[in-house]
């Protein structure tokens, strides 16, 4: 996959409106509500930012794949939920107020955390010798401006004119699921000879991340003795990465810069529907 407009000037910008959209929803009290519901949100952020990260290094440590597509499927794993999760929370009738919390703080905390789970990983897979690194300041900067500038923008809009967030929220939440589409759409068409094999190569990578991490977050849930709607939250939340991000911090020329290790994103982004649907048709029986 090569860098195009889409990845260096599209992507950056979808995921900017993609995290406003997100912001027009939350509140001050959504940082707060880890105090109110401390176990599911500690919970939550444990598998979120601990086993995650370590579910992903084990397959791709498994598997037979390239150096660059492992880290590739590093990055995913690197990265927070995002309005998607929030949104399939909703459909299956989770605990969406936990599902935000979770979001909304692991977004912040994975800005600071993704230079270092990557950094690692390429240390790992790419070899010591590798000149390709994320420098840790820079990148926390450049994540900083396209996640959490635009979602404080939106929060800012919902304290100072709510009935306009509110009105605006709904159909950015679609609009998200259509930019995140056509991203992946548009990585895959340039690359259309070449969809099949990307399949092959981290379809089963990216599905076994993808259900192995929902019913590990679903078992420590239910361990715990949560509640059924938080224990669907942290399920949908610890399951469905942000891929958009994954994709831009892969691709975007100011970032890694190496496309191909957008591809484990791109199909994870569209496996994760599949899975979802799976699990909104279970979750609602």
């Amino acid at each position: 996959m090569e860098s195009n407009v889409l990845t260096a000037i599209f992507l950056p910008l979808a995921l900017f409106i993609i995290m406003l959209g997100m912001g027009l929803g939350l509140t001050v009290d959504d940082f707060k509500r880890v105090l109110v519901e401390p176990l599911a949100a500690i919970l939550g952020l444990i598998a979120q930012l601990i086993m995650l990260p370590a579910v992903g290094f084990l397959l791709a440590s498994l598997f037979p794949l390239s150096p660059e597509l492992a880290v590739g499927v590093m990055v995913l794993a690197a990265c927070p939920g995002g309005p998607t999760s929030n949104l399939v929370t909703y459909l299956v009738q989770g605990n969406v107020a936990l599902s935000i919390t979770l979001t909304a703080i692991s977004s912040v905390i994975t800005v600071f955390t993704i230079p270092l789970v990557v950094n690692l990983a390429m240390q790992r897979f790419l070899g010591e010798a590798t000149i390709l690194e994320l420098p840790f300041l820079t990148t926390v900067i450049q994540i900083a401006v396209i996640t959490l500038i635009p979602v404080i923008l939106g929060m800012v809009i919902h304290h100072y004119a709510p009935r306009f967030a509110a009105y605006v929220e709904k159909w950015v939440k679609w609009l998200s699921l259509f930019f995140l589409a056509l991203i992946i759409v548009g990585l895959l068409a340039a690359e259309r000879a070449n969809v099949a094999s990307f399949f092959l190569k981290v379809g089963w990578v990216t599905l076994a991340l993808n259900m192995s991490t929902m019913l590990l977050g679903f078992a420590l849930a239910t361990l715990a003795k949560l509640d059924i709607r938080s224990a669907k939250a942290i399920t949908v939340e610890v399951g469905i990465q942000n891929g958009t991000l994954a994709i831009t911090i892969a691709s975007a020329p100011t970032l890694l810069n190496t496309p191909s290790m957008a591809i484990p994103a791109a199909i994870y982004s569209l496996i994760m529907f599949a899975t979802s649907a799976v699990f909104a048709g279970l979750a609602r029986r």
